[in-house]
C-alpha cells in the first residue's frame, strides 16, 4: 500500500546492509546463469523462515545485473549464515565454483556495510514500506526530521550510547 506522506525509518542499534548480486555476462549461456539466479530465492526463503539467524529483510531488482539488498541484525550473524554447513548458501557457493568458477559466463559480487546509529538516514515519499522502512520504525519526516542533516542528527545515540 502506497503511503502518501513523507516518511523516514530508524532501526535501534547497529545493523548490517549486505548487497549481493550477479551479472549475466553471457546471456545465451542460460545453463550457466539460470542455476545461479535460482539459488538466491532458496536462500531468501530459508532466511525468512529462520529469522533467528539475524536476517531482517531483503529487496531485489532484476536486470542483466541482479541486486539483492539485505538487512541483517549483525555482521556475526551474516558470517555465521555464510558458513553454516546445513544452510542453502554453502552448496550454492560450491556449485558456482564447480560449474562456473572464473569462466566469465556469470559474475557474482557482494558488499557488506556495518551501520551505526547516526551514520545513516533515509526518506520515503509516496512509497509503500520499502527497504529499511520494512524492518525499522517509520515516522513522519517533518519538523526535526525534515532534512537529511536533521535525520542524521536525530539518529545519533545520546551521550555516545548506542
Amino acid at each position: 500500500m502506497i503511503r502518501n506522506e513523507r516518511l523516514t525509518a530508524t532501526l535501534d542499534g547497529k545493523f548490517v546492509v549486505f548487497l549481493i548480486g550477479m551479472r549475466i555476462n553471457k546471456p545465451l549461456q542460460i545453463h550457466k546463469w539460470l542455476p545461479v539466479a535460482a539459488a538466491m530465492p532458496k536462500m531468501l526463503s530459508e532466511l525468512y523462515q529462520h529469522r533467528e539467524l539475524g536476517f531482517l529483510h531483503a529487496e531485489t531488482w532484476f536486470s542483466r545485473t541482479i541486486i539483492v539488498v539485505q538487512y541483517w541484525r549483525s555482521l556475526e550473524q551474516l558470517l555465521a549464515y555464510a558458513t553454516q554447513k546445513n544452510a542453502q548458501h554453502l552448496p550454492a557457493w560450491k556449485a558456482f565454483n564447480q560449474r562456473i568458477g572464473t569462466d566469465g559466463a556469470v559474475g557474482i559480487w557482494h558488499e557488506t556495510y556495518g551501520v551505526s546509529p547516526g551514520s545513516y538516514e533515509n526518506v520515503y515519499v509516496n512509497m509503500p514500506p520499502f527497504g529499511l522502512g520494512k524492518v525499522g520504525a517509520l515516522q513522519t519526516a517533518t519538523a526535526d526530521r525534515q532534512s537529511a542533516a536533521d535525520r542524521l542528527v536525530k539518529n545519533r545515540p545520546i551521550d555516545g550510547v548506542s
